[in-house]
């Protein structure tokens, strides 16, 4: 089963994929967090300089990227939160 999803993009992420938002179809369902990146990986290269410094965050749950298998629906939303600076 797939699903879509709309995606989320904050910070450093912005300037490295050029979107702050975007719909992706098919994304299959259940999928590990770690495939979830992966994909994201796919459609933006450019986000692997965050490899290893990111989290995702899935209906706003904070999802490390492991082996963690999530169930999506249509239409939730994944955000891609890089570290962020400032205090």
């Amino acid at each position: 089963m797939s699903v879509w999803v709309f995606v989320l993009y904050f910070a450093k992420s912005v300037e490295l994929t050029g979107v702050k938002e975007e719909e992706i179809d098919d994304v299959p369902t259940p999928i590990r967090s770690r495939d979830l990146w992966r994909l994201l990986l796919q459609r933006h290269p450019r986000l692997s300089v965050l490899q290893d410094h990111v989290v995702l965050a899935v209906c706003q749950q904070y999802v490390p990227i492991s082996d963690q298998l999530l169930i999506l629906g249509d239409g939730d939303e994944v955000a891609v939160v890089p570290p962020l600076s400032g205090g």
